[in-house]
């Protein structure tokens, strides 16, 4: 908003070209979203405590959370709401992606809010039917990258990482399979957001990475140097995720162990979403597992348990997901957090890296 509104007045005092660059505006928009959140959670954290929407605890879970019974959850409301209102004010409105990743974003909210609100209301950790979740993200990532594709005409083609013009033309099936990335990232960061600030440190990892990939990709100098899909626009996803990061902090003040807010689905799942997002529409879907790792392992860990169970009867891990396992091992919580936080980095290293080994 704040591009087309200051820009026009360049004419009359220079200082207003800055709005220009998308840097400036990146850092405009982290410093927007992290002033929201550490300015408006104390006040949302007692409006929470007063609703008593408080998180409901797993009964066969680790001991040591059953004191984090009644913790003030939904805390993802803010989160989000930080993040669209700075991606709203520095993002130019005219790329049709930043409008995209907003929906996904919005859409998953209302899942997650609505999965929280069960959870409260029936005081236990159900929430929505995990197929009907599943129908719904499926349902609001096909929709919106189905319309990309006929409207906006979005790239088909999944390029290979580590190979040179090496690309997988799916056609209209890119559609099922973008949704696949975004609900799985979205699911998989929800299953990661178990322990206080372990799910965002990864997702602020994850979001600066495909902000430096977003960045290259949209500058037609450095994605043909660097052998990538130029995909125009997408360097104004930038703005986008560098919000997260800001929010995040903002978050991560009053989310650090001992955590006084949690997340909940409302936060997790979005969250998951816009990174599923951004790795679509900036194509790097097979990058994504790469730098968001530390979901990937989490995601397999629940599934090794249950395919290991059914089929034998014997459990792999002590507890999944995997932080659960470590807990049990005795692990200490912010050991766990840091460590899983320094996986991300050097994944994050890893993503970017391949970019010259191609």
């Amino acid at each position: 908003m704040l591009y087309h509104l200051l820009l026009p007045l360049k004419e009359s005092a220079f200082a207003f070209n800055v709005v220009r660059y998308i840097s400036f505006r990146s850092a405009a928009a982290m410093a927007t979203a992290l002033l929201i959140c550490l300015f408006l959670y104390p006040g949302f954290i007692k409006w929470l405590k007063r609703k008593k929407l408080g998180q409901e605890i797993r009964d066969d879970g680790p001991e040591t959370h059953l004191v984090k019974a009644g913790t003030p959850t939904m805390g993802g409301l803010l989160i989000l709401f930080a993040i669209c209102v700075s991606s709203l004010l520095w993002a130019r409105l005219d790329e049709p992606r930043v409008w995209m990743v907003l929906a996904i974003a919005v859409g998953f909210t209302g899942v997650g809010f609505v999965d929280d609100w069960n959870k409260i209301a029936k005081k236990n950790t159900k929430g929505l039917s995990g197929k009907l979740r599943l129908a719904l993200e499926f349902l609001i990532s096909g929709a919106t990258i189905g319309a990309g594709v006929l409207w906006f005409s979005i790239d088909t083609a999944v390029p290979v990482p580590f190979f040179k013009d090496v690309s997988i033309e799916l056609g209209w099936a890119y559609v099922a399979f973008a949704a696949f990335v975004i609900t799985g990232c979205a699911n998989a960061v929800n299953l990661t957001d178990g322990l206080d600030g372990l799910a965002i440190g990864p997702v602020m990892t994850s979001a600066l990475t495909m902000g430096v990939l977003a960045y290259l990709a949209g500058n037609v100098n450095f994605a043909e140097y660097l052998a990538i899909p130029y995909v125009a626009g997408a360097g104004e996803l930038t703005v986008m995720t560098v919000t997260i990061a800001g929010a995040g902090m903002g978050f991560l003040w009053y989310n650090a162990y001992p955590a006084s807010v949690f997340m909940g689905d409302t936060g997790s799942l979005p969250l998951g979403g816009i990174l599923g997002a951004l790795a679509v529409l900036t194509h790097n879907e097979i990058l994504l597992a790469i730098v968001g790792g530390v979901f990937v392992a989490e995601t397999l860990s629940v599934m090794i348990q249950v395919i290991s169970f059914k089929s034998t009867g014997k459990r792999v891990f002590l507890m999944a997901p995997i932080h659960h396992h470590y807990e049990k091992k005795g692990w200490e919580e912010p050991k766990i957090i840091v460590r899983f936080w320094i996986i991300s980095i050097l994944l994050a290293l890893v993503a970017l890296m391949s970019l010259k080994l191609r």
